[in-house]
């Protein structure tokens, strides 16, 4: 079992910077593909940005130069780096972690709000 622990949201302006971290337990992190996805009231939940155990990186065309994912191994950690943030960015945004071993097991946060307003 996988323990995944979100943190970093908050209320920011339009324009502003947030740094999103997740955290996840177990001794093969490093092997670990790693997502942040997001949901949005009455939406569905949508795939932000990905990185894998390789260390390569996609993102959604909506946050594209804007968002940058990154992880550092041994502190277990993954983080979400948020610039010029806009409304359209309100969401929860939750953590996800794929893990594959023979099988493959998925395991997500409880999720952090992140609030971009006036």
């Amino acid at each position: 079992q996988v323990q995944v622990v979100e943190s970093g949201g908050g209320l920011v302006q339009p324009g502003e910077s947030l740094r999103l971290s997740c955290q996840a337990s177990g001794r093969i992190f490093s092997s670990y593909h790693m997502d942040w996805y997001r949901q949005a009231p009455g939406e569905q939940r949508e795939l932000v940005a990905t990185i894998t155990s390789g260390v390569r990186t996609t993102y959604a065309d909506s946050v594209r130069g804007r968002f940058t994912i990154s992880r550092v191994n041994n502190k277990n950690t993954v983080y979400l780096q948020m610039n010029n943030l806009k409304p359209e960015d309100t969401a929860v945004y939750y953590c996800h972690v794929r893990v594959v071993i023979g099988t493959i097991a998925e395991y997500w946060g409880q999720g952090t709000q992140v609030t971009v307003s006036t």
